[in-house]
């Protein structure tokens, strides 16, 4: 409990130095998403919210879709699909004909904060490396309870604070990361029961960059790999200021080279 204050003390004080802006124009060029544990965490994750071939999934905060077709695909059931990223929606959009389940899934250009559906509307709601980005996470959290059905369940896999950090690695994370927030397990278990959700299950991982490297591999087709790679060299020599951030996060602390010694992830899910 003593070390959990002092990491909660650590990342808010943290400060953001540099604009978010030009975090996501790089993420949104690069057109590949990706979260902590990959595959397998996206499996337990699902596994946890009790999704079937019946359910009514919303994933929050999609990406180019690469969650939102697996379960289209292994579990046949209806899914919505939200992003923040008009460019991300249409990168997503383009995987679902790819991949065959365009029917099946329908997408947004939404703000998790503000969610555009009906109280009690999905079975569940799910969200991969999102939170962590949303300013007001509890207004999030609450918006995802609102638009689950009673019994129904929310689960999110986030970038997890496993041991005390050094603040100069807070803050550099902070910065390099468009202003992401990252929790201990304590403070991401305690938004759930906070907003109310019952039954709540918490999973906390461990790894390694060379296992996280192969848990992303896994998910990557080499023709989005190559695309991505030729997005990113385009702009970033057509954008001198894209190229004034790669510099800055080019000088990180020294203790970034022991970042999975502090960084790890976890599935938080609960029931309403």
């Amino acid at each position: 409990m003593v070390e959990e204050r002092q990491i909660v003390s650590s990342i808010d004080s943290a400060a953001t130095t540099m604009p978010a802006d030009y975090y996501f124009a790089l993420q949104s060029s690069w057109g590949i998403t990706k979260h902590m544990g990959g595959l397998d965490a996206t499996k337990e994750l699902i596994e946890l919210c009790h999704v079937n071939k019946d359910s009514y999934i919303l994933e929050v905060g999609c990406g180019v879709g690469i969650t939102a077709c697996y379960i289209a695909k292994e579990y046949g059931c209806k899914v919505i699909a939200t992003d923040i990223s008009e460019e991300m929606i249409k990168k997503a959009e383009e995987r679902a004909k790819r991949k065959g389940v365009e029917d099946k899934i329908e997408f947004r250009v939404a703000d998790a904060q503000t969610l555009p559906f009906s109280n009690d509307f999905f079975d569940a709601v799910i969200s991969e490396s999102v939170n962590a980005f949303i300013e007001d996470k509890e207004k999030a959290v609450n918006e995802y309870k609102r638009v689950t059905k009673p019994g129904g369940y929310v689960g999110f896999n986030e970038v997890s604070w496993i041991k005390g950090p050094p603040q100069e690695l807070v803050e550099y994370l902070s910065s390099a990361l468009g202003g992401a927030k990252f929790l201990t397990p304590g403070s991401w278990e305690g938004l759930l029961r906070k907003v109310g959700f019952s039954d709540v299950v918490v999973k906390v991982y461990k790894t390694t960059v060379w296992r996280q490297w192969l848990s992303e591999a896994r998910e990557i087709e080499i023709r989005d790999f190559l695309n991505a790679w030729y997005r990113v060299l385009l702009l970033f020599f057509k954008e001198r200021e894209l190229r004034r951030y790669v510099k800055k996060i080019c000088k990180p602390p020294k203790s970034v080279f022991n970042l999975f010694k502090y960084f790890g992830y976890g599935i938080y899910v609960g029931k309403k």
